[in-house]
Parts: structure tokens; C-alpha cells; sequence
């Protein structure tokens, strides 16, 4: 049975019809489908195209199928091409020739349309709860170590030490930014398309608005044209799902380098971590690397998503089936990575010993000791060269800027041009206080600014995320 059959004599190549079928891939549309069928059924009863005992026959069936569909008992079949063909078909089988009229006012177009912003509507919310216990994870980690000082790195190279607390933080933010665009893209998609028809609107007076309503969408598309053939939607959850999955992707790779030996910050748990099949020693953070790689398969779909629209006249086009595909395998990976994500990082091993050996290295405190000679009054740039020549006779003497003695401290003033770092020289308690900048804890105290590493500015911060977050 073909939707489209009337005119056709002779029977499909079954080359053209394996390559055009899409149930193999559309049938996670079915509730949708079944959804948005009976809130067309109810509004063909409200303009009057049913009897009341049609809409209840129709209705009651469709509830049925739902029933089957959602207990996994419907057998899709390919010969019917698609999902829709495969319920209407499943529908006359329990109720009859009234089925027919279901179709009434509405095309695969804007039915398509339809079903795929419910089911990315109800599939956002459902990431929203993946995004928000990764979240959880997050923050949970960074209040049982969070104390823990981490070398904060640009160029990959040592910068400044920040806590551990912090840098995982930072993540939360890049999430909660996720769940801005998901909210954004879900608003955006919340407009029904039913009624626009195959292209040019629906042929009787359908009270779109009010299936929209049942449908729980904020309003209707206001051109039956750009209903059907609108794809934004689409293109923009891919974008959020895209950027979330770098976001993974950087922690991922982060985790991967910690968990190496010759760092040694953290150790993944047994349950989240695989052996080798050849080296007896091996210990892989798998789930990371495996995060690290999906990224890449749903950056492909947006690739593959604006490829596929950039070149299509108005309206419909049956390039347009292939939207799903990328779509629903993009879901799926993001969900996915994000609960393995969660579930490694809870149960990570943390040794904050070796966090802070390696934030002692390469002289991160070098621009805390810099800012210790401004609050003296000298200039930056001055205070810059100073603390250089002192990283300088450091590395000479093998030894931190810590341990600089008051001599050393004394004539890298006095070499410089600047007055009032010539005048600190004869202060006794200069080089004290440059030691004391020159400690982790001191450094990361100094960062005293609202979203800086000082460890009130961190405990503040901790305690917004964990009250947004319920914790």
C-alpha cells in the first residue's frame, strides 16, 4: 500500500524502494507521530470533517498503537516505507476504513515536521537532565577536593597555580551555557507546523492554534511554506549538541593526561576504566578517550546537516529524510557521553600531592610575586622585569622563588629603573612578603576577584552552583 500509489501503474523498483524507505530510522518518531495524529484527529472533529464517533474511533485507536509502540510489541514493516504509512496501515488494521480519514488536511510534510519538534522538544529536556547530573558530578568532586592546588596552564606550559576546586568550575559554566542554548533551541522549536500542508496550507478550516495548544507548542509557523521546509531548528541542536560535545571533549582530554603516571593527579576508578588484552599492566581511561573521539561523529552531523540544506529551494525536498539520521545518532551520543562523563568523574581518585608538586613548577607564582611589588607601588611592567631576574637566579640555584634569600631579593631591586622599587631596597619586610606571595597558598589568595581562584572567591562560587544545582 502506497500512500501516493493512484497514478503509479506498475510496482516500484525495489532498488528505489530500499533506497527511499526510512523506517529503518524514522520509527523513533512513532509516539510523536501517534501525538500529534490525535490532536489532528480532534481538530478535524472541531471544523466539523468527522463525526463524533469517527474522532472516537480514531482516537481510541491511535491510543492503542501508542500503547503497542510504547510496549515495544508493533513490528515495523520496510515495505511500508515509513512511519507514517507503517501506523496508518497498523490503524486500518484495528478500526477499519474510518482510518482513512485521519489523513484528512495533512500531508507527510508538515507531519514529519510536526513529530520531529515534539520529539526534539521531549529529547532536550531529557539531555537537560543528563547536562545538569553531569553538573552534579562536577561540583560534587570540587567540594571533596576542591582545596587541592592544580598548575593552572596556558601554552600547556605551567602559568599560575589555581585550586582544583576552580578549574573544575570552569566546566560547570561551560555546561550551564549548554543548557542556555538547549532552553533556546527548544523555545525556537515549539511551533507547530500542522496544518500547513504539503506546501501551500491545508485545504479546509483547521483551527491551528488550538491544535498547536493540545500539542503544548507556544503558537503555529506563520508560512505554510517555511513550515514544512524549516530545518533551523534542527541545525541549531545540533550546534548546542556540537559545542557540548567539545566541552566533553576538553575535559576528556584533560582526565586522559591526569591519569598518566608521569602526572599521576588522578586515578580512574576500576568500574570506569579498561585493561589491555596484550600488556598486563595497562590501566585506560577509556569512556574519556571514547568521549574525546565521539565529539568528532556529532560535529560531523552539523557538517553534514548544513551541507544537506545549503542548496534546497523552497519547499519540501526528500533530502530533507536524511535529517534524522544525524540528528538522532547526535542525541543519543551526547546523552551518553555526558552520563559516562558524570559516572567517571564521581568516582575519580584524586592525589593532591602530586597536584601540588607539579603547581610548584616552572614558577607559577612569578605574577603573584609581580603583583606583591604593584601593591608596594611599584609599576607592573618595572615589577615584571624584577620578578624575571629573580626567576632567573632561581633557576641558577636550582631552587624556588620562595627561597630566595633577602641579598638576592635586595639587588634585583636595586637594579632596576624604577624609583620606588630602588627605594624598597633598605624595607626589611619586602623580601618577606615576596616569599610569602611566592608560596601556592599565597598565590592563589592573591587572585581575590569575583570568578578568581582565592579560596573564599572558589567557596562562593561552589555554593551558587550547588544551590542552583540542588545539592
Amino acid at each position: 500500500m502506497r500512500m501516493w500509489g493512484g497514478r503509479f501503474e506498475g510496482a516500484s523498483d525495489e532498488r528505489m524502494a530500499e533506497f527511499t524507505r526510512s523506517i529503518d530510522f524514522d520509527h523513533a518518531l512513532a509516539v510523536d507521530d501517534i501525538v500529534g495524529s490525535i490532536a489532528h484527529v480532534h481538530g478535524l472533529g472541531r471544523a466539523g470533517l468527522l463525526e463524533a464517533d469517527e474522532v472516537e474511533a480514531i482516537v481510541r485507536g491511535l491510543e492503542g498503537l501508542r500503547a503497542e509502540v510504547e510496549a515495544e510489541k508493533l513490528t515495523w514493516d520496510p515495505a511500508l516505507e515509513d512511519i507514517h504509512m507503517n501506523l496508518e496501515v497498523a490503524l486500518r488494521d484495528r478500526i477499519g476504513p474510518v482510518a482513512g480519514r485521519l489523513h484528512t488536511g495533512r500531508s507527510r510534510n508538515d507531519q514529519v515536521a510536526t513529530d520531529m519538534r515534539l520529539w526534539l522538544r521531549r529529547t532536550i529536556d531529557g539531555i537537560d537532565v543528563a547536562v545538569v547530573e553531569m553538573e552534579r558530578a562536577l561540583v560534587g568532586l570540587a567540594g571533596r577536593e576542591g582545596e587541592a592546588i592544580l598548575p593552572g596552564m596556558t601554552h600547556i606550559q605551567p602559568a599560575q597555580p589555581v585550586l582544583f576546586a576552580h578549574h573544575l568550575l570552569a566546566y560547570v559554566e561551560m555546561l550551564e551555557r549548554d543548557r542556555g542554548r538547549l532552553a533556546d533551541c527548544r523555545r525556537r522549536a515549539n511551533v507547530s507546523p500542522l496544518g500547513s500542508g504539503a506546501l501551500a496550507g491545508a485545504g479546509y478550516p483547521l483551527d491551528r492554534e488550538a491544535t498547536a495548544a493540545e500539542l503544548g507548542f507556544d503558537g503555529v509557523t506563520a508560512n505554510s511554506l517555511d513550515g514544512v521546509s524549516d530545518r533551523d531548528f534542527v541545525v541549531e541542536a545540533l550546534a548546542a549538541f556540537a559545542l557540548c560535545m567539545v566541552h566533553l571533549s576538553r575535559l576528556a582530554e584533560e582526565i586522559t593526561w591526569w591519569s598518566n603516571p608521569r602526572f599521576g593527579f588522578v586515578r580512574a576508578s576500576d568500574s570506569f576504566s579498561t585493561g589491555s588484552s596484550m600488556m598486563p599492566n595497562k590501566k585506560n581511561p577509556d569512556p574519556a578517550e571514547l568521549v574525546r573521539g565521539k565529539s568528532a561523529r556529532v560535529i560531523g552531523a552539523l557538517t553534514t546537516m548544513l551541507t544537506l540544506l545549503k542548496g534546497l529551494p523552497l519547499a519540501y525536498q526528500k533530502d530533507m529524510q536524511d535529517d534524522k539520521p544525524a540528528l538522532f545518532d547526535a542525541a543519543a551520543t551526547l546523552k551518553a557521553s555526558l552520563l559516562v562523563m558524570a559516572g567517571m568523574v564521581a568516582t575519580l581518585n584524586v592525589n593532591r600531592d602530586r597536584m601540588r608538586a607539579a603547581a610548584g613548577e616552572g614558577y607559577t607564582t612569578a605574577t603573584a610575586v609581580a603583583d606583591a611589588l604593584v601593591r608596594r607601588g611599584v609599576a607592573f611592567r618595572a615589577a615584571h622585569h624584577i620578578v624575571a631576574a629573580l626567576v632567573g637566579e632561581a633557576e641558577r640555584g636550582g631552587e624556588g622563588l620562595d627561597a630566595l634569600d633577602d641579598a638576592v631579593i635586595a639587588a634585583a631591586l636595586a637594579a632596576s629603573d624604577d624609583s620606588i622599587a630602588i627605594a624598597l631596597v633598605g624595607d626589611a619586610t619586602v623580601p618577606g612578603e615576596l616569599r610569602a606571595a611566592a608560596g601556592l597558598e599565597g598565590a592563589v589568595a592573591g587572585c581575590d576577584v569575583v570568578g578568581g581562584t582565592a579560596p573564599r572567591r572558589v567557596a562562593a562560587a561552589l555554593a551558587v552552583a550547588k544551590a542552583r544545582l540542588g545539592i
